[in-house]
């Protein structure tokens, strides 16, 4: 109810004053095609301070209304500062963008009439978080259709405490879409190359222990820093939800780029042996610097600016003399250095005065500081390139002396050390020859240790794993199927008849049988991971990791036909065999579950004698019924 009441007074109001609002000698801006506008030649200023209200705006006379003068605008701080523009269509309707490229103006609010009635109200700043903004961009941008036979007025009110620059445009919207990819094109390279330069130099300086690049990668950073919270970058990238900091960032950052510019002009021109006059400057300087970045956070923005500016202006020609004076006295890197930060002296100079409304440019005020610092940072770099080869070939004298020394000491104790060499040559020798026999027998040692424990594991008979290795490898392939949860298959598989053959034929036939049926099996296992093992007289066992029933079974039974195609021939004799083969398989889920499994392929195994052998079963439920 109170915003309705809010907007009947206002359009009751403007009912009444219409005639002495709209009868102001203001002219309205004709609006065709044009792509871009300047509107300061268009735009009015209210003369009359300390009006808050947009009621009381609506009732002054013309009088107190006047043309819009560039330093006007040109100051820091401006508090209830009202300007007025009106548009008409010249033949049709358009759709236009107005910006207000200052992204540090605390409060816009912007009063859009059309004909004297109010259409819309909107506030804008940087006091408001980022997302609160019409268009995700760094300046203030609002729309406005201007329709043909309609006049639109706009009645904008600024508050800030910053600079009170006011730069209004009037854009289509592919023109303002191009102005800016190319802004933000030529912006992006220009901050880029500064946080490169600046990262580059912090990580040379960690890396060689430079206070020097540490002070100039501090210094870079400050100013980019400075130069993308001046652009509106910092703001809408680094901290978009907390505009508290966006007002107050400028007064810390300033001192803190001012006080690594004095440490780092100290270290550049070695002013500890040079000047002490000129290291006590900057070391108090620096001091101070630090203390009005401190101060600023319990004082106005408008006054913290006012003091900064004014010390970088000071700082900044002192140091542009001190610097002179070195120069003259023939110090190598100051002409350098002096003509580098007299670039940066004068951009800066330049932006300050302009930001005070000293100097009128027609472009922003930041523009001469960062072409300045643009050029500076170059020189700066190309100083302590010079500076780090001059210390480099300094340390490479230095080292080369050093050599030189060594190389006599080295002779000299060449001389001495050689009836000593001569004498330690031989037992060295002999001391090689004694290691050299302790490494082979050491290793032939290895070697034989590696053949008994491998015998230890053979079945001397067949050949293959016997009844240790196979409880070993059960166990560490149940670990592993519990842990990885997959199935593992034991076959139990036992020659038929084999007693029969013992007695036939006699035990050493019994042995070819043995080693033959073994040889058939391990033909027949084409993973490394699967083994077989003798379990018993007769009885082989076979573990299968990572097999389920069906692979088992598909395995088994080729086994099965393979031996029985097998014929052993003995004294003239040719002796046929089968085996009976049980076969389990599960998923290990405890610790006795393997035991539980190979007891399964016994049972199998059992079964398949009982039913008649030459035959693989696998294991059954119904195999616990049979056994009890």
């Amino acid at each position: 109810m109170t915003r309705i009441a809010h907007w009947l007074i206002i359009s009751a109001l403007l009912f009444i004053f219409s005639i002495q609002v709209f009868a102001q000698n203001i002219i309205p801006l004709q609006i065709s095609d044009q792509s871009k506008l300047d509107l300061s030649t268009s735009t009015y200023v209210l003369k009359k301070q300390n009006v808050t209200d947009v009621n009381h705006v609506l009732v002054e006379s013309d009088i107190y209304w006047r043309k819009l003068q560039p330093a006007d605008t040109k100051m820091i701080g401006a508090h209830n500062f009202w300007l007025q523009v009106e548009f008409t269509a010249s033949s049709s309707s358009v759709s236009r963008i107005i910006e207000i490229n200052n992204p540090h103006l605390d409060q816009i609010k912007i009063y859009h009439f059309v004909d004297g009635v109010l259409a819309d109200d909107i506030v804008l700043g940087d006091s408001l978080p980022f997302a609160e903004r019409l268009f995700n961009t760094h300046s203030f941008y609002y729309p406005i259709k201007i329709v043909t036979g309609q006049t639109q007025q706009l009645l904008i009110k600024v508050d800030t405490e910053g600079s009170a620059h006011l730069p209004l445009t009037l854009w289509s919207n592919k023109a303002l879409l191009e102005h800016k990819e190319s802004q933000v094109l030529v912006d992006g390279i220009h901050l880029g190359t500064l946080i490169g330069i600046g990262c580059f130099s912090l990580f040379f300086a960690f890396a060689s222990r430079s206070y020097s690049y540490g002070y100039y990668s501090g210094y870079v950073l400050c100013m980019t820093l400075i130069i993308a919270t001046l652009n509106g970058y910092a703001f809408q990238y680094l901290w978009p939800k907390w505009p508290s900091l966006q007002q107050n960032v400028l007064p810390i950052i300033l001192p803190l780029a001012l006080a690594f510019a004095l440490l780092l002009t100290e270290k550049i021109l070695h002013l500890r042996n040079q000047n002490v006059y000129m290291l006590r400057f900057c070391r108090y300087g620096a001091s101070v610097a630090i203390f009005l970045s401190g101060l600023s956070l319990f004082i106005s923005y408008e006054l913290a600016l006012l003091i900064d500016l004014n010390t970088i202006i000071a700082v900044a020609i002192a140091l542009m003399v001190l610097t002179s004076i070195q120069a003259y006295k023939g110090h190598k890197l100051a002409k350098l250095y002096a003509f580098g930060w007299g670039l940066m002296v004068i951009g800066a100079c330049m932006s300050c005065l302009s930001y005070l409304g000293v100097l009128t440019f027609d472009y922003p005020p930041q523009v001469p500081m960062m072409i300045g610092l643009t050029l500076e940072i170059g020189v700066m770099s190309v100083i302590l390139a010079i500076r780090y080869n001059d210390e480099r070939k300094s340390k490479m004298r230095i080292q080369q002396k050093a050599l030189i020394q060594a190389e006599r000491i080295r002779k000299a104790r060449e001389s001495a050390l050689t009836a000593e060499t001569k004498s330690n040559a031989k037992l060295e020798r002999m001391v090689q020859e004694r290691t050299l026999e302790l490494e082979v027998a050491y290793r032939e040692l290895n070697e034989a240790h590696d053949k008994l424990k491998e015998q230890t594991t053979i079945d001397t008979l067949t050949g293959v794993k016997n009844r240790s290795a196979f409880d070993k490898k059960l166990a560490a392939e149940s670990k592993l199927s519990r842990r990885q949860s997959t199935p593992i298959a034991l076959m139990m598989l036992d020659i038929d008849r084999f007693k029969l053959i013992n007695d036939t034929y006699g035990h050493l036939a019994g042995d070819l049988a043995l080693k033959a049926i073994a040889t058939r099996i391990k033909d027949e296992l084409k993973r490394p991971a699967d083994i077989v093992s003798r379990y018993g007289g007769e009885e082989f066992a076979l573990i299968l990791p990572t097999t389920d029933m069906a692979g088992a079974m598909v395995l088994a039974e080729k086994i099965r036909k393979s031996i029985k195609s097998l014929r052993i021939e003995w004294q003239q004799q040719r002796i046929s065999l089968t085996v009976s083969i049980g076969v389990s398989s599960a998923i290990i889920i405890d610790d006795a579950h393997a035991l539980k499994l190979l007891e399964q392929a016994d049972k199998a195994l059992y079964f398949s004698k009982s039913n008649g052998r030459d035959q693989v079963q696998e294991f059954s439920i119904r195999f616990n019924a049979t056994a009890v």
